[in-house]
C-alpha cells in the first residue's frame, strides 16, 4: 500500500512539474508577443522620424541653385557677400552648413567661410553627391565630412545660369547625431544601417561604422574612392540573427525587428531586451504555483478538520483546527496579494498596447501633415530668398496653414465622428479645390487632365473639408500609378444618377492610365499601411481615412481595372429639397 501511494505521490509531482514548464512557455510565448508589439510601433515611430529627417531640407538646395546671389557667384561675382548669406540662411535653417563649388568640385563660397573648418578653397568632386549633381541630378550622400572629420548627411543640385548652362553646383551638410541622441535619451537600442551594411546611426556609440555583414572588395573599393567613412577600421559587429524576431547583440539574446522601407536602400533595426519577457512569466508560473499550493493547503486543512470532528472534538484537536485555520486565512490573505499582483501586470501589459496604438497614430499625422508642410517650408523660403513679398503667395501660404489646421480638426473627427457642421456641397466645387491642390503634382507627371462636370450641379450635405480630403486622396494615388507612365492621362468626372436602392445620389470618378490595381481587391487596399508604392513614397493611410470619410457620410467607394489603369468611383446621397 505504501508503495502504491509513493508511486501516485511521484506521478502527481512529474505531472505538476510539467504543467509548470508548460505554463512558463506559454507565458514566455504571450509576452514576447506583446513586446514584439510594442517594438514594432516604437520602429515604426523611429522610421517615420527617420524619413522626416531625411526630406525635411531636402528643397533647400533646389531653391538655393535658382537664387539670383548665387548664380552670380558661381559666374564670377562677390564671394564674401555670397558667404554672410549662406552663413545667414544656414543660421536660419539650422543646417550644418551650405557651400557653393564650381564644375571642378572646388569649393569658392560657403556659410563657414573665414573659421577653421571652413569649406572654401577645399575640393570635393570625388564626393558621389558632386557627380550627380553635375549630371543634373539631385545629389545624396552620407559620409564623414573631408574637412571636418563630423558625419553629415550631404543633399546637392546643379547651378545652372540663365541660358541652362551648368556653372556649378550648391550643397548643404546635415547633422543627423540628434537622433541618436533621442535614441540613447528613451533608453532605446536602435542602429540605423546604409545598403552597405554600415552602421550609420546608433544608439550605443560603440556599434557606429561597424559592419553588419562582410564587405565585399568592390564595395571597400568604393568606400576608399568616396572617402565616405575615412578613418573608421569598419569591424565586424559581434552579433548574429537566430531567426525572425530575435538575434543575439553584444552576447545578450534580444527581441529584434528591422525595417527596410526607408530611402537609399537603408535599413532600421530596433532591439528590445528579453529582461522584462522572463521576469513576467516567472511571475505568472509562481502565481500559478501558489495558487496551487493554496488548493492543496486548503484541501488537507478541510481533511484535517474531518479528523478532529471524528476525534470527537478533543481539546487538543480543537487547539489544532484553530492553528490550522489560522493559517488558512494567511494562504487566502497570501492568494489575494497574488490575485493584485495580476492585476498590476495586466494594467501594465494595456498600457504597453496603448504605446503601440500611439505609434500607428504618430505615424498617420506624419503622412497627413507631411507634403503641406513641407510646401509650406518651401514657399517660406522662396519668399525669403526672393527678398520680397508677394500678395498672392501669402495668400497662398495662409491657405496652406488653414489646410493643416483642418487636417488636424480632421483626425480629431476621425477618432470620433460627428455630425455637428455638415453643409451643403457642391461636387464640382470640391473638386476644383481638390485639383488645385494637387495641381503641382500634375504639372511634375506631366498629367493630361480632362474634367468633365455635373449638369445640373450635385449638391450633398456634408463636411467640404473632408469631401475634399477623399478626393484629393484619390487624386494623389492616380498620380502615383502614373509615376512611370509614358502616356499620363487622367479623366475626372462628376454627375447625378441612381443608387443601388433608386435613391439619388451624386457622383465622381477618377480614371486613370496606371499600373491599376493588380490583384489586390479594394478591400486589402483600404487596410491602414497597405500601400501599392515604392518603399518610404507612402504610409498607406489614403484610402483607410477616405473609406472612413465615406461611411460618416453615407456614401460608398467602389474601384476596377480597365484595359490600361484603373477607376475609382464615389457615390453619396444627395440633398434633399428643404435641408440646409
Amino acid at each position: 500500500m505504501k508503495q502504491r501511494r509513493g508511486g501516485i505521490a511521484i506521478l502527481a509531482l512529474s505531472c505538476a512539474l510539467i504543467a509548470l514548464v508548460l505554463l512558463f512557455q506559454g507565458a514566455r510565448i504571450y509576452f514576447t508577443a506583446q513586446e514584439q508589439s510594442k517594438a514594432t510601433g516604437r520602429l515604426s515611430l523611429y522610421r517615420s522620424t527617420v524619413i522626416a529627417e531625411l526630406d525635411r531640407f531636402s528643397h533647400l538646395p533646389y531653391v538655393l541653385a535658382r537664387d539670383p546671389f548665387v548664380q552670380a557667384t558661381a559666374e564670377g561675382g562677390d564671394r564674401a557677400a555670397l558667404n554672410i548669406r549662406l552663413r545667414d540662411f544656414a543660421e536660419r535653417a539650422g543646417v550644418d552648413a551650405i557651400y557653393l563649388m564650381a564644375p571642378d568640385g572646388e569649393t569658392i563660397s560657403a556659410s563657414n567661410a573665414g573659421t577653421a573648418l571652413s569649406f572654401v578653397g577645399q575640393n570635393y568632386g570625388f564626393r558621389p553627391y558632386v557627380r550627380a549633381a553635375l549630371e543634373g541630378e539631385q545629389g545624396r550622400f552620407y559620409g564623414i565630412g573631408a574637412t571636418t572629420g563630423l558625419p553629415g548627411y550631404f543633399i546637392s543640385d546643379p547651378v545652372r545660369d540663365a541660358a541652362g548652362q551648368m556653372i556649378g553646383v550648391i550643397a548643404i551638410k546635415l547633422d543627423l547625431t540628434d537622433l541618436e541622441t533621442a535614441w540613447r535619451g528613451g533608453g532605446e537600442q536602435v542602429l540605423l544601417a546604409n545598403d552597405e551594411g554600415v552602421v550609420l546611426l546608433s544608439s550605443d556609440e560603440a556599434w557606429r561604422y561597424t559592419l553588419l555583414r562582410p564587405l565585399s572588395d568592390e564595395e571597400r573599393a568604393r568606400i576608399d574612392r568616396n572617402r565616405q567613412f575615412s578613418g573608421a577600421d569598419l569591424r565586424l559587429l559581434d552579433w548574429d540573427i537566430q531567426s525572425q524576431h530575435a538575434a543575439r547583440i553584444g552576447g545578450e539574446e534580444v527581441i529584434h525587428l528591422q525595417t527596410t522601407e526607408l530611402p537609399h536602400g537603408w535599413s532600421l533595426h530596433y532591439f528590445a531586451s528579453r529582461e522584462r519577457v522572463v521576469t513576467l512569466s516567472w511571475l505568472v508560473t509562481a502565481l500559478a504555483l501558489g495558487l496551487a499550493a493554496g488548493v492543496v493547503i486548503l484541501y488537507q486543512m478541510r481533511r484535517t478538520e474531518r479528523i478532529g470532528a471524528a476525534l470527537k472534538r478533543s481539546e487538543a484537536e480543537e487547539a489544532e483546527l484553530r492553528l490550522a485555520n489560522e493559517r488558512l486565512g494567511q494562504e487566502i490573505e497570501d492568494r489575494r496579494a497574488a490575485e493584485r499582483r495580476l492585476q498590476r501586470t495586466q494594467k501594465e501589459l494595456e498600457r504597453a498596447s496603448r504605446l503601440a496604438a500611439l505609434g500607428e497614430l504618430s505615424a498617420s499625422v506624419t503622412h497627413e501633415l507631411g507634403q503641406p508642410i513641407a510646401a509650406l517650408k518651401n514657399h517660406i523660403a522662396a519668399a525669403e530668398i526672393g527678398g520680397k513679398t508677394d500678395p498672392g503667395l501669402l495668400s497662398l501660404l495662409s491657405g496652406l496653414t488653414e489646410r493643416m489646421e483642418g487636417l488636424t480638426r480632421q483626425l480629431r473627427f476621425f477618432a470620433r465622428p460627428s455630425q455637428r457642421g455638415l453643409e451643403p456641397v457642391d461636387l464640382d466645387q470640391a473638386m476644383d479645390e481638390a485639383l488645385a491642390l494637387v495641381a503641382p503634382n500634375l504639372e511634375q507627371a506631366n498629367v493630361t487632365l480632362t474634367r468633365t462636370r455635373a449638369e445640373p450641379p450635385a449638391v450633398i450635405k456634408g463636411s467640404k473639408l473632408r469631401i475634399e480630403q477623399v478626393m484629393t486622396n484619390l487624386l494623389r494615388n492616380a498620380v502615383d500609378a502614373m509615376e512611370d507612365e509614358g502616356d499620363a492621362r487622367l479623366d475626372v468626372t462628376t454627375g447625378l444618377g441612381a443608387g443601388e436602392e433608386g435613391e439619388k445620389i451624386g457622383w465622381f470618378e477618377i480614371r486613370d492610365t496606371g499600373h491599376g490595381l493588380g490583384a489586390a481587391t479594394l478591400d486589402e487596399l483600404q487596410e491602414p499601411f497597405v500601400t501599392r508604392r515604392a518603399s518610404g513614397e507612402g504610409m498607406g493611410l489614403g484610402l483607410a481615412i477616405s473609406a472612413s470619410i465615406l461611411r460618416e457620410h453615407g456614401g460608398r467607394l467602389t474601384a476596377h481595372n480597365r484595359d490600361h489603369g484603373a477607376v475609382f468611383r464615389v457615390e453619396l446621397p444627395l440633398m434633399e429639397e428643404g435641408e440646409g
